[in-house]
């Protein structure tokens, strides 16, 4: 599916490198130049324990299971693509991986958009009680401020977050204040505003302190549809969540910047598991 509406420039380096899913933008809007089958393989090295294979339009799982990538519906507006998209959808804005703290293109909001049926068949559907037993409890900053959360143990969120956590335990001091308490993982509820089904009620996302955090909806000028970027959250913390598969709600137009969601199909996590005990963190 191609999206009409404008696509920004800024796409890094590595990430174009690992997966070559380029874009070109117009006045109408953004236009795919990879087939949809180097689309659907990215699903394939992103979720190796579940997607076995590429059929044409279809994602094969390895229980034999098939899920549509493409639904040809053509091109959507951007409130479609974040309401009904298809998996190919997902895909459609590249995420700037590594880039630094500036305002998003107009409605870019790269990895907003999730195909329910492609998570609820991954994770489970929340409202039919499919995630909770998924869930793994992790020790969220344990030398700072130990606070116990709950992710899911698929593909790998539960080691990865840990292994989050520990590397943004030996920071400084002063980026306490950005991370504790941390305001929430799992939690099986809407989108503000939608029906949508969050990502935290598939166990995959984590907000971090609220009290330094800002949200396009706390904006005094949202609702005339000119929304203005704020963020304070470091990029030394953006930087560790990235590295380990996890996209920032910073990134967004539509931005959210307490929010990292696991999305190794446009985000690779490319950190090793940090398997070192913990240790008290630099006073400075």
């Amino acid at each position: 599916m191609r999206v009409s509406f404008s696509l920004w420039a800024g796409l890094a380096g590595a990430l174009a490198s690992l997966y070559p899913l380029t874009s070109s933008a117009g006045q109408a809007g953004t236009t795919a130049a990879s087939s949809s089958t180097t689309g659907a393989e990215r699903f394939i090295a992103a979720y190796p324990d579940a997607i076995a294979d590429v059929d044409g339009n279809w994602l094969v799982w390895r229980d034999g299971t098939r899920t549509a990538f493409d639904d040809g519906k053509g091109t959507k507006r951007c409130t479609e693509w974040l309401d009904a998209p298809d998996i190919e959808d997902m895909l459609q804005l590249p995420y700037p991986a590594g880039a630094g703290s500036s305002q998003p293109a107009f409605e870019s909001d790269p990895g907003r958009a999730r195909n329910a049926a492609f998570f609820d068949k991954m994770y489970g559907d929340c409202r039919k009680g499919e995630v909770k037993p998924r869930l793994k409890s992790i020790t969220w900053l344990p030398t700072k401020a130990p606070q116990p959360l709950e992710v899911t143990s698929m593909n790998g969120v539960s080691d990865r977050l840990a292994a989050i956590s520990q590397e943004l335990d030996r920071l400084p001091n002063k980026f306490n204040a950005f991370l504790t308490p941390a305001a929430g993982t799992y939690n099986c509820r809407t989108i503000a505003g939608t029906k949508r089904v969050s990502a935290h009620g598939y166990g995959i996302a984590i907000d971090i302190a609220v009290s330094r955090s800002d949200y396009w909806r706390w904006a005094p000028n949202a609702s005339s549809g000119e929304i203005r970027y704020r963020n304070r959250i470091p990029l030394e913390i953006v930087h560790i969540f990235e590295r380990h598969g996890f996209i920032w709600g910073g990134r967004w137009y539509h931005y959210d910047t307490m929010h990292f969601e696991y999305r190794p199909e446009l985000l690779p996590p490319l950190a090793p598991l940090d398997r070192r005990p913990p240790t008290p963190a630099a006073q400075n």
